[in-house]
């Protein structure tokens, strides 16, 4: 696997920074969970299933855990040997509590310069924030993302996914990934500051348009993807289900409403705004005389963009996905959810175990002992 040889020590909690390190372990690298006493919050959020919970089985899967108080000297001392022979090393702290602690990029830079260390936080590293807590719900909000996120009441809606989280995630494995490619060349680690508020607007370049050109909020209602668009929008079926309508070219606006006879809404459907109203009310009139079933077969027939808004349950038996053996069950029937990056060589392959806490504890200990 891409990654083998790698060792990260994970010292992050809730959902970023473990995203990060599980996509490190699907491909082969040697993920050392540091977990303070009490272990990681995922342990305690949500439904339990063989002994853990789901979300913390979903994105700890395949590490090792170690529980080490890095109040005390003497782990505090185990982790800076476990340092020593990393490579990768993620937290997610506020900003100067590594300091406090004596684990900071400084600290073990200086006994491995080779280290790559990746810190995730709410509002990075500096600026006048810097300090403040914060989970996704507060950056989605103070990113300007929340506000275009409107039900049809006009209401804020809350988000059904963290995207802050994932996206600081991400962009912290982007970073490690960049890392790890220049120590080849330069030998050196680096500090990779990563700011959930910045990944979340880096992610909405696609509706900055109003604000970045002219100084203004965009109405939701009359954009291309949040309202906008007779072609970018879901429709109630009959039965009460839904169907969304998901591509904007010509061509799809074309072919859909060709099939009905009404190309001579064509033309509105050229640019988002309120004057699509009487397209939205062809289709929503269309789509409210057939049932899910008949609605899905209709549009099957024709070359456009389209979905049923499935439930989770619905979505863990899509037929695609289950082409894919992206949905994977262990030896005890416990469905777990494949790796999305999908290698021709060395392609990844899932350690499913979930770590007890400290079940590597006395091993490790070992190690940095050896």
């Amino acid at each position: 696997m891409k990654l083998e040889g790698i060792r990260v020590l994970d010292l992050s909690s809730f959902l970023p920074g473990p995203y990060l390190t599980l996509v490190m372990a699907d491909h082969g690298a040697e993920v050392i969970k540091v977990e303070a006493p009490g272990g990681d919050h995922g342990r305690q959020i949500g439904i339990k299933q063989e002994g853990a919970t789901v979300f913390f089985r979903n994105v700890n899967r395949g590490k090792k855990s170690v529980m080490l108080d890095l109040k005390d000297e003497a782990d505090r001392k185990t982790f800076l040997r476990l340092a020593e022979g990393a490579d990768v090393i993620v937290e997610s702290s506020r900003p100067g509590v590594a300091a406090r602690l004596g684990i900071d990029y400084a600290t073990v830079s200086a006994l491995n310069p080779r280290i790559i260390y990746c810190s995730i936080s709410a509002f990075g590293q500096d600026g006048p924030l810097a300090g403040r807590p914060a989970h996704d719900l507060a950056t989605e909000a103070m990113t300007g993302v929340l506000s275009t996120n409107r039900g049809r009441d006009g209401q804020t809606a809350l988000p059904a996914i963290p995207a802050s989280d994932y996206l600081a995630g991400l962009q912290g494995l982007a970073g490690v990934l960049m890392a790890l490619y220049r120590r080849e060349t330069s030998g050196k680690g680096d500090f990779i500051d990563i700011s959930m508020q910045e990944a979340m607007l880096a992610g909405a370049l696609n509706v900055l348009g109003p604000a970045i050109a002219e100084g203004r909020q965009q109405d939701p209602l009359h954009e291309r993807t949040t309202g906008g668009s007779a072609f970018y929008r879901c429709y109630t079926t009959a039965d009460g289900r839904e169907v969304v309508i998901a591509g904007q070219e010509q061509k799809f606006v074309k072919t859909l409403l060709g099939r009905i006879g009404r190309l001579d809404l064509v033309d509105l459907c050229k640019i988002p705004g309120p004057h699509q109203q009487p397209v939205m009310a062809v289709l929503e009139k269309l789509f409210a005389g057939m049932s899910l079933e008949e609605a899905s077969a209709f549009l099957e027939s024709l070359d456009v963009c389209w979905a049923p808004v499935q439930t989770f349950p619905e979505a863990l038996e899509d037929e695609q996905l289950i082409a894919r053996n992206f949905i994977i069950q262990d030896d005890s029937g416990v469905r777990h959810i494949g790796s999305p990056i999908r290698f021709a060589k060395e392609p990844a392959q899932l350690n499913l175990a979930v770590p007890a806490l400290d079940a590597h504890g006395t091993s490790i200990r070992q190690q940095t002992k050896e």
